[in-house]
């Protein structure tokens, strides 16, 4: 059984082995003693041409922490990278190979970065095939969840890991081009915050071309962002936004909506969608039902997440008026002499009267909750991108007549 302090960090052990052959077995490193803190990115070594450092990592019980890991393999450089890419991957061991390679040829020698893949509960070998890229580049970093959690806690996962100041994810199915990486940096670079691809020429069956342009307009028109294609897979992030919009459920394909509500910078660059080569499309109907009620998620958290009353009241004064003008017309009836007391109308008049101060005091308690959420807000969280800050004023300056 773990103990409280070993359910946070198991095992870590740094070790130097020599470039040629480093070590990719994490259940072959003994038990060190449990840690009270998370381990922090060490300094970078000293280069030295026959050996590099390799970490390896063993999380033996997280559920303290809820986090659904069942180990993590790490064979990256302990370097700080600039670039981090998270490719979350199901069932997809015959492409990862081919899919590191490339990201390797499009990035090395131009930038340091390291490669997350994150095994959503795989039933193939691909956990296998994460290992064995690990162990021959040591930018490769490994992580499997515990059983297939969604594609939202995949990269959630992915991000927690990463550590470079900017932050992609890309897919598994070799549909993406890697040689477009670049193009992406570049973007971030120029100093936008998030970087969406749009296929502009989609190698996809016929129904779901038409089901995605569907989608993608109706997206532009509930959150007002000018995207082509909000639900690409290839995107591009500064650390700022990972590090400020939350992912949960199905609201990754929506973190541009979220993130331009945030007020960071969103932009688009043309990619180039090539065709499936292995394995099979997970795209359905369930998907599309999905993405409707995230979409309504979306519309409420952007419009009325800050401002909650506005939502719900008006709903409530809504039904209430209703209900109240049925009530004044079954009462002016009653005066008349007419019987009142057995007609459904009355009963529905009343029903919408309830529901309607029932919406109301739903909207006071969401704005009880906004306001003891912004009581509790830190200066961190606050959306600052720069300041200008005026030079301190001298005591001299005081003495000096033009100085009031």
């Amino acid at each position: 059984m773990c103990t409280a302090a070993s359910r946070r960090l198991a095992l870590s052990r740094v070790e130097k082995v020599p470039h040629s052959a480093p070590s990719a077995d994490p259940s072959a490193n003994p038990l060190a003693e449990p840690l009270a803190e998370p381990l922090a990115d060490p300094q970078p070594p000293k280069a030295d041409a026959a050996s590099s450092l390799v970490a390896e990592a063993v999380f033996l019980d997280l559920s303290a922490s809820n986090a659904p890991l069942a180990t993590v393999q790490t064979g990256a450089a302990l370097v700080k990278p600039r670039i981090s890419i998270v490719v979350p991957a199901l069932n997809e061991s015959d492409s990862l190979p081919e899919l590191a390679a490339r990201i390797h040829t499009a990035l090395d020698g131009n930038e340091t970065y390291e490669l997350i893949f994150v095994d959503d509960g795989s039933s193939d070998d691909s956990w296998k095939v994460m290992g064995s890229l690990s162990e021959a580049n040591p930018r490769v970093r490994g992580v499997r969840l515990r059983k297939n959690f969604g594609k939202a806690m995949a990269l959630t996962a992915g991000f927690s890991r990463a550590r470079g100041d900017i932050v992609l994810m890309m897919d598994a199915d070799l549909q993406d081009d890697p040689a477009e990486l670049p193009k992406f940096i570049k973007a971030v670079d120029e100093g936008f915050d998030v970087v969406v691809g749009w296929k502009v020429k989609r190698h996809d069956p016929a129904n779901r071309l038409v089901l995605t342009r569907i989608f993608n307009g109706t997206v532009r028109w509930v959150t007002g962002v000018k995207l082509h294609d909000m639900n690409c897979g290839f995107k591009a992030f500064s650390r700022d936004v990972i590090t400020t919009v939350p992912i949960y459920a199905d609201l990754f394909r929506f973190i541009p909506a979220l993130a331009a509500w945030e007020g960071f910078k969103v932009t688009e660059v043309p990619v180039t969608h090539h065709a499936r080569k292995h394995g099979t499309s997970r795209y359905g109907l369930e998907r599309i039902v999905r993405g409707s009620f995230d979409l309504l998620s979306i519309a409420f958290l952007t419009k009325y997440s800050r401002r909650p009353m506005h939502f719900f009241g008006a709903i409530g004064v809504a039904m209430g008026a209703v209900g109240l003008v049925i009530n004044l017309y079954l009462t002016a009836l009653w005066f008349l002499g007419h019987k009142i007391g057995d007609r459904p109308l009355l009963l529905f008049g009343t029903m919408l009267m309830l529901l309607g101060l029932q919406f109301f005091s739903t909207g006071f308690i969401g704005e009880y909750l906004t306001y003891l959420h912004q009581k509790r807000l830190r200066l961190s969280d606050l959306p600052i991108r720069g300041e200008h800050r005026p030079q301190p004023i001298r005591r001299d300056d005081f003495e000096n007549d033009d100085v009031l």
